[in-house]
């Protein structure tokens, strides 16, 4: 992400009355999209399926902390 959107999206967060929200939701689609491509290469080496739910109830706190100091 280039550092302008970054600076937009910081802006967007400060100033606009709900986009806390907005970047909550960003980054825990992030989280768990990059959770989930972690969970089909390892279902597809193992040669188990694996689900939604698996992959929700494996996403923990730090990650979306992770992820919110990669997006800002």
């Amino acid at each position: 992400m280039s550092w302008w959107v970054r600076m937009m999206l910081v802006v967007a967060v400060a100033l606009i009355p709900g986009a806390f929200v907005l970047l909550l939701a960003y980054i825990s689609t992030r989280t768990m999209w990059e959770r989930w491509r972690l969970a089909q290469v390892q279902a597809r080496t193992s040669g188990t399926p694996v689900s939604f739910w698996d992959v929700l109830a494996s996403v923990e706190l730090k990650d979306l902390v992770r992820q919110a100091r990669a997006a800002l």
